[in-house]
């Protein structure tokens, strides 16, 4: 299988690397002793989010977990072929498990007619699908306020509209936010905004003001660059524009 590059390596904060792919990007938490990666990229990304670890100085296998934010390739891809490299465990919310496990495929988006053009440049951007992915021999079910043991406690939160299943991973001890496509911060301007692609955009939009109720200074998006300072009141001042709708 072809290997699907990192394109930029980015330390967010101390315990906190970004990596970022033509399509998305994946985040490394360092716990010290342990590492967890939030997003795995698509179809061919394991061996180069193995290099990656390796080149900040850690062994893959020192990752005991992949949290994935929803099923969509450009973020679950690469989990199954990454977990076989390290030996890590698979998270997935219990809706969007089944579509990791590749049991079935999951639902396309409702698009906005703007967003057409917008989705097939990224598809472009993809590997193309194997014939025969390599899926993650188990995946584990997440519910909503799970608990998760790293970053002193990671709480799972609901973040459904992108995806049915889709999540956020919320850091209180560290005021760290990773919002999965949730909220995404536009490529053009660096705006934080609502993200786009959505299953059902009523529902995305009310996951976004619960995010944006959330204390946090750090957030990470599915797509664009993070908010490294004060992230709670940016997204806060973010969905204040979607306020009426």
């Amino acid at each position: 299988m072809s290997v699907y590059g990192i394109t930029e390596v980015i330390k967010v904060v101390p315990r906190l690397h970004l990596f970022r792919f033509p399509v998305g990007q994946a985040c490394l938490w360092d716990d010290g002793d342990e590492l967890t990666l939030v997003d795995a990229g698509a179809a061919g990304a394991g061996q180069a989010l193995a290099d990656a670890v390796r080149g900040l100085g850690r062994d893959p296998r020192e990752v005991r977990r992949v949290v994935l934010t929803h099923f969509h390739e450009d973020h679950a891809g690469g989990a199954g072929e990454f977990a076989a490299l390290s030996g890590a465990a698979v998270y997935a919310h219990g809706l969007d498990a089944p579509f990791v496990r590749g049991e079935r495929p999951g639902p396309g988006p409702v698009y906005e007619d703007w967003e057409r053009p917008l989705h097939a440049q990224a598809l472009k951007l993809l590997p193309p699908q194997p014939a025969h992915p390599v899926l993650p021999e188990e995946v584990r079910e997440l519910t909503d306020d799970d608990v998760l043991d790293f970053g002193g406690g990671a709480r799972v939160v609901a973040a459904p509209g992108h995806t049915d299943g889709s999540v956020a991973f919320h850091l209180p001890c560290h005021g760290v936010l990773f919002t999965g496509d949730a909220v995404a911060a536009s490529p053009v301007d660096g705006q934080v905004m609502l993200g786009v692609l959505n299953l059902d955009r009523a529902r995305a939009l009310d996951s976004f003001r619960t995010l944006a109720a959330l204390e946090s200074e750090v957030a990470c998006f599915g797509h664009g660059a993070p908010v490294t300072g004060g992230s709670a009141a940016v997204l806060r001042a973010a969905v204040a524009g979607y306020d009426g709708e």
